[in-house]
């Protein structure tokens, strides 16, 4: 059983690109056996290298609090800065820097933390769950832990504070540990692993072949247009259970982090296909607005001068949306960009079809599609596909349009696509969101990596 007296925190962040695509990684180990007893890793978007290692440095600490929150806590870490800025020897100057710092403070008490410079060689496990992290968020994925989570590079560890005890211990013996732990500070015995999560489809999320809401629902607002952030929401492996993180930054630390890129995400206004809901991706014909869809843009348009916040306007490059986006921005007077990894999905042989024809024509392609993301139909693109090509548009639009509001003219697709990677929500999740012809959704994105959700399928300006 872990000495639950002291836990050890090990964590890293890095950037690819300073600022680029960064992720972190931390874990808690027991300081006699050197095993893990839980971990944490994100993909945070475009950040620095010091963004990445203080989000990291938060995530351990919370990891740790959930195991212990009585225990003293040895935190080490490779980054000279992190450590002597909360050992408090180095002053904090850099704006992004404080309101994490603030965070990972606010923790444990002060007087149950010691910070501690170790060489980056013996801080390989954090480094390693960092670079998962940031490979994952490559493919537009979120971290989960894979199979080489469960052994350590025992042998560095062992070798320098921990006794020999001839195997590496995996994962799935420590987190028995780590319940034990728990349960022995709640004076509780372990309760038993919950159950396998079902999960239920309900229709396609494809193109213009868009599934009504569920009765009582519509418009969803997490916040207000202007609001505040709500922080990110990482995923921390704790006990071999995936479980949410609590916000790292929220809404308290928002005015510390400027202002953000805000995406409002346009819908194209229907084409010929949409009211028969048929699959109109990337691949097959690329229809125009039908006169419904050219009313709808007129809507939005003047939906969005009135608001008056739109700073620049970029499309997909499909005739829809670039007929859509024309519209907006000669009401606005903005130039139109293109950027092709905003594109609709390529359905391939379901171009066209209905989702009945489909069922009809290619019920093994579409069984596979609705199980896995990986699944791509006949000729066409999977779901994880447009997941990696979508995140490197939203990081390279991030990165280019920093403190502005920029309109994304876009699919279906796409949209729940940011939608979802904001959320940290899983793949099935398109699944279970309405996305309305001409509908506004809108995302913000912060210096520090968080995503807000600010708006979704707002229709109000087509009444």
């Amino acid at each position: 059983m872990p000495d639950v007296r002291e836990l050890v925190v090990e964590a890293d962040g890095g950037s690819r690109g300073n600022p680029g695509p960064a992720g972190y990684g931390a874990v808690v180990l027991d300081p006699v056996s050197g095993e893990p007893l839980a971990e944490a890793a994100e993909y945070i978007g475009v950040a620095t290298n010091n963004v990445a290692e203080y989000k990291g440095l938060v995530a351990g600490l919370k990891a740790a609090r959930e195991l212990a929150p009585d225990a003293t806590i040895r935190v080490r870490m490779d980054s000279k800065l992190v450590v002597e800025q909360m050992s408090g020897r180095w002053k904090i100057k850099h704006p992004d820097m404080k309101p994490l710092a603030a965070e990972a403070a606010r923790v444990f008490p002060a007087s149950q933390v010691t910070y501690e410079w170790i060489p980056r060689e013996r801080n390989k496990h954090a480094d390693r769950l960092a670079n998962e992290a940031m490979d994952a968020g490559k493919r537009g994925e979120q971290w989960r832990p894979s199979t080489s989570t469960a052994a350590l590079d025992a042998g560095a560890r062992r070798g320098a504070d921990a006794p020999d005890t001839g195997a590496a211990r995996v994962v799935g013996d420590a987190a028995a540990g780590a319940a034990k732990a728990r349960a022995a500070l709640a004076g509780t015995a372990p309760a038993g692993e919950a159950g396998s999560r079902a999960t239920a489809v309900t229709a396609p999320p494809g193109a213009d072949v868009e599934p009504p809401a569920p009765a009582g629902t519509g418009a969803a607002r997490t916040a207000p247009a202007g609001g505040d952030p709500l922080g990110d929401v990482g995923a921390a492996v704790v006990a071999g259970r995936t479980a949410p993180a609590a916000p790292p930054v929220g809404w308290a630390a928002a005015a510390d982090l400027g202002a953000p890129a805000t995406f409002v995400l346009l819908r194209h206004g229907e084409t010929a296909l949409t009211p028969e809901k048929r699959f109109s991706g990337s691949g097959g014909s690329d229809p125009d607005l039908s006169a419904v869809g050219r009313r709808q843009a007129d809507a939005v348009a003047a939906a969005l001068a009135a608001r008056g916040t739109i700073q620049e306007i970029v499309t997909s490059p499909l005739a829809r949306c670039r007929q859509t986006a024309a519209t907006v921005a000669a009401r606005l007077g903005l130039d139109v960009h293109v950027e092709d990894g905003l594109r609709e999905t390529d359905f391939g042989a379901w171009e066209g079809l209905t989702f009945a024809e489909v069922r009809e024509r290619h019920p093994e392609d579409l069984d596979a599609w609705l199980a896995s993301p990986q699944a791509a139909p006949t000729g066409g693109e999977s779901f994880a596909a447009v997941a990696r090509r979508v995140a490197a548009a939203r990081d390279r639009l991030t990165a280019r349009h920093a403190g502005r509001t920029v309109l994304l003219v876009t699919h279906v697709t796409p949209i729940k696509t940011l939608v979802r990677l904001a959320l940290g929500a899983p793949p099935e999740s398109l699944f279970r969101m309405e996305l309305s012809a001409a509908s506004l959704s809108a995302v913000a994105y912060y210096r520090d990596g968080n995503a807000s959700v600010r708006l979704l399928n707002d229709t109000s300006h087509l009444r």
